[in-house]
């Protein structure tokens, strides 16, 4: 086992991973020695646990709240010794570490984040903006950024760079860029940070001393966040707290980590103790975003400034487990209220979506097959909706159920009993007569007695039950409401043309088979389309995915999808990783793998039943990634260019060729199999 996790693959650097910390030491104010002793402390702490880039908070060497001693010559020589004393330990302990300080340049004096790495001290960034309302008073000890009359500073006798936006490049881990900026700088309304981005860096640093009153926790993490998003990168914040001089004010050690506007991890505040917040950063995923959106190119072109890059040599990066929550379901979120707020916006985007579509063809009447499964229960649940809103009656809805060959009484009476309780128009056609002289006239083994159940005979019945569903949308004046999900799209598994595939309107065209799980359950929680539905709601969850086209076996086990295409969960892991920001199959099988290998390791969405909270294997996420690519990249995309219209429902997840996914029809999918070969180690046989 240990000779395994020796691979490459299961490091996080082999995947584009930079581990940050944000420090809360304890302040001694006034106290440098003892200062750099905590923050010795600390960045041998972080050295340890594999951190690359650890930000302390600022002016954390001096103390922040000291007034008129930031003015005293002893205090500042002391920095200054501390700063040298620094910036051995972190060339010793192989990381970067940016340290807040008062540092003199000429005949003033700025507040600074000093960058220390391999060599000593990489650079010097002074404070750019510097607040002097309510109870900051900087300008009365500080000169601003603009104020220095060079761009390098003498440190202990090294004259290093200095200047505000300054780009730290690692040079042996592509993607490792960061910049610093100092706490107000990013309340201005243009953040040197924004600038430092547009210029390539990816991780943004903030050595911050604000203050805590109500409400203000909230406002700063509202503005990482936000910074994440806008400049598509990590945000790491790092706060005073326990011990900074509370004569006017408090301080909570607020320390923070984002990236591209998702919490990545938080520190407990008004700790009384030092400590690290700790997350990796993808800084490949980042870079893949920007790479992906033409808006940050177009910025960068026309506000983006140049930059004076600092190279330096990082350390080798984390072996170790990945440090960071990681969504099992990337459709389907793990907290309970950002679960029901999502439910309730996809659900109304259907909603909507097949609302406009009846109002713009004057459509009074719809026609849907319902077979008892999950992706035509979800979309009857829209349409019901959708009438009841357009104050048209449901009866309006014409739902057929059409068994087959293999349709089992459980799905047929779930069919049924969901007809009755939403009060639609209820039918039945056996379509197993045309079928049988289908398969007659094409001269196929079944008519003869044969028990030959290949694609022609499950494509028989499929076709027959879609061409039925138009003739009867002809025959009422409505149209066909499509049923068939995202997950199928991305699969290629549906019948083309006259089948599955097609339909003149599809709802669920948007949604991910394992979020349309979580729709049917908030719709029969909150009794969305009313009470009497719910308790074949969740019967119809309860169902294995079938699509009930071969009869069941000799040991009566039923055709099951996801033993033909691979369990949903993975699949939609596979694709959203993909389709949202193009990994290599390597990375995507490393998260995969950091996500379900272990079912005890972090969250799974309120709502999962205990016997679907299991773990896949590598050599099982292997055996199903290596299909799913075949299919995704390879087989299916003929299917995808000629999909009826349908709302967009989740980020990432049209692949529609109107909208996110544009791809031939004719591609080969053998450099994602050759990546995945080279990248991924073989185990043994898939636990299946």
């Amino acid at each position: 086992m240990a000779s395994e996790l020796a691979h490459p693959f299961h490091a996080p650097r082999t995947h584009g991973f930079v581990r940050t910390a944000a420090a809360t030491p304890v302040v001694h104010v006034a106290d440098p020695a003892a200062n750099g002793d905590e923050h010795e402390r600390l960045i041998r702490q972080a050295a340890e646990a594999e951190v690359d880039l650890l930000v302390f908070p600022e002016l954390s060497l001096s103390a922040y709240a000291i007034d008129d001693l930031l003015m005293q010559a002893a205090l500042l020589d002391e920095v200054e010794r501390q700063i040298g004393r620094l910036a051995l330990v972190a060339d010793e302990a192989g990381l970067v570490a940016i340290v807040g300080a008062p540092v003199r340049h000429g005949d003033a004096l700025f507040n600074c984040g000093v960058v220390l790495g391999p060599g000593g001290v990489l650079g010097v960034v002074p404070k750019t903006y510097l607040p002097n309302y309510r109870e900051y008073y900087e300008k009365r000890w500080f000169a601003p950024a603009e104020a220095r009359t060079e761009d390098v500073v003498r440190l202990n006798g090294e004259a290093v760079d200095f200047a505000p936006g300054l780009v730290f490049e690692a040079v042996n881990r592509p993607g490792f860029t960061f910049a610093v900026e100092i706490c107000e700088d990013f309340w201005a309304p243009q953040p040197p940070s924004t600038r430092a981005a547009l210029a390539g860096a990816r991780i943004l640093c903030n050595l911050s001393a604000s203050n805590i009153v109500i409400g203000k926790a909230d406002e700063r993490a509202l503005l990482c966040a936000s910074q994440s998003t806008r400049t598509l990168s990590a945000y790491v914040f790092a706060a005073s707290g326990w011990g900074e001089s509370t004569t006017d004010l408090a301080w909570d050690g607020q320390a923070t980590i984002h990236e591209l506007g998702q919490k990545l991890a938080e520190g407990e505040r008004f700790a009384l103790e030092s400590q690290l917040t700790v997350a990796d950063v993808d800084v490949d995923r980042i870079g893949l975003d920007r790479l992906r959106n033409g808006t940050f190119a177009e910025c960068v072109r026309a506000e983006g400034e140049a930059a004076t890059v600092v190279p330096f040599e990082a350390g080798e990066g984390p072996t170790g487990p990945l440090i960071r929550p990681l969504d099992r379901f990337p459709f389907v979120p793990d907290d309970a209220a950002r679960l029901d707020q999502d439910c309730f916006e996809a659900f109304n985007i259907q909603v909507q979506g097949l609302m406009r579509r009846m109002t713009a063809t004057g459509s009074k009447a719809l026609v849907i097959g319902v077979s008892g499964g999950l992706d035509s229960t979800q979309a009857l649940l829209v349409a019901c909706r959708a009438f009841d809103r357009l104050d048209l009656p449901r009866t309006g809805i014409l739902a057929y159920t059409m068994p087959g060959f293999a349709t089992s009484e459980g799905t047929r009476s779930n069919a049924w009993a969901l007809m009755k309780a939403l009060g639609v128009s209820g039918h039945e056609i056996d379509i197993r007569p045309a079928a049988s002289a289908m398969l007659e006239g094409i001269g196929h083994p079944y008519a003869k007695g044969q028990p030959v159940y290949d694609v022609t005979f499950e494509n028989v019945q499929a076709g027959l039950r879609t061409d039925y569903l138009f003739r009867l949308a002809n025959q009422n004046r409505g149209f066909v409401l499509g049923t068939g999900d995202l997950s199928e799209l991305a699969l290629g598994w549906a019948t083309y043309g006259v089948g599955d595939h097609m339909s003149h309107y599809n709802v669920n065209g948007g949604v991910a088979k394992t979020l349309i799980r979580h729709l049917i359950r908030w719709v029969a929680d909150k009794a969305v389309v009313g009470e009497a539905a719910s308790p074949t709601l969740y019967s119809i969850l309860a169902t294995e995915i079938s699509p009930e086209l071969v009869p069941a076996g000799e040991d009566g086990a039923l055709q099951s999808t996801e033993g033909t295409v691979g369990p949903y969960a993975l699949n939609d892991f596979f694709l959203y990783h993909f389709s949202r920001f193009g990994m290599k199959p390597s990375k995507v099988a490393y998260l995969a793998h950091q996500a379900w290998s272990d079912p005890a390791r972090g969250l799974w969405p309120v709502g999962t039943p205990e016997d679907e909270k299991i773990a896949f294997d590598l050599e099982t996420i292997r055996f199903w990634l290596r299909k799913f690519l075949v299919r995704f990249f390879q087989t299916s995309q003929f299917k995808r260019s000629a999909v009826p219209n349908g709302p967009k429902v989740v980020t990432g997840g049209s692949l529609s060729p109107r909208g996110d996914w544009r791809a031939p029809s004719d591609a080969l999918a053998q450099v994602w199999l050759d990546e995945l070969d080279a990248g991924v180690p073989e185990t043994g046989e898939p636990d299946r």
